[in-house]
């Protein structure tokens, strides 16, 4: 029998094996014409945002470094899907917001996305799999469990917005 050590390190390479498989598949799709995926993630955190953030703010939510994020930054910015605005809290910084063009292309990126990462989680997966798999990686990320089914469910926000 595997040691707790040996055993999280096998589940470790499965996840990250898992997830540069899927990231391939939905990678190849005909979603990103318009944009890239790392495009769309930029686009996709800005779109869940309430108000204009921060860079460093973003940088927490994305798997670019700091310097590769903002040359991403400034390409949407003069693509005229990212809006850069004055900090009021402090004029040395600029937050960051999706112009309607962005959200525009972001929602229509967003559906497309959907589908995809749909059509293959679901060629592999059950449904009670999806669940499992759900819950086990919100635990992973420290975040609260999804409602049970006697629960009822709070909103939530679709992945296309």
């Amino acid at each position: 029998m595997a040691s707790g050590r040996t055993l999280a390190n096998e589940a470790w390479e499965a996840l990250l094996s898992a997830h540069a498989t899927t990231m391939k598949r939905v990678a190849a799709q005909d979603t990103w014409t318009e944009i890239s995926i790392r495009e769309y993630d930029v686009l996709y955190t800005l779109a869940r945002c309430d108000e204009p953030i921060r860079i460093s703010e973003l940088h927490r939510h994305v798997l670019l470094s700091q310097p590769a994020l903002s040359r991403l930054v400034d390409r949407l910015t003069r693509r005229g899907l990212v809006e850069r605005q004055p900090d009021a809290a402090d004029g040395r910084s600029v937050r960051l917001s999706l112009t309607t063009d962005g959200r525009a292309v972001q929602r229509q990126a967003g559906r497309r996305h959907a589908r995809s990462v749909a059509r293959a989680l679901t060629a592999r997966l059950s449904r009670p799999e999806l669940s499992a798999l759900e819950a086990i990686c919100l635990k992973l990320a420290g975040q609260a469990p999804a409602p049970s089914a006697t629960t009822p469910a709070a909103p939530r926000r679709p992945a296309d917005d």
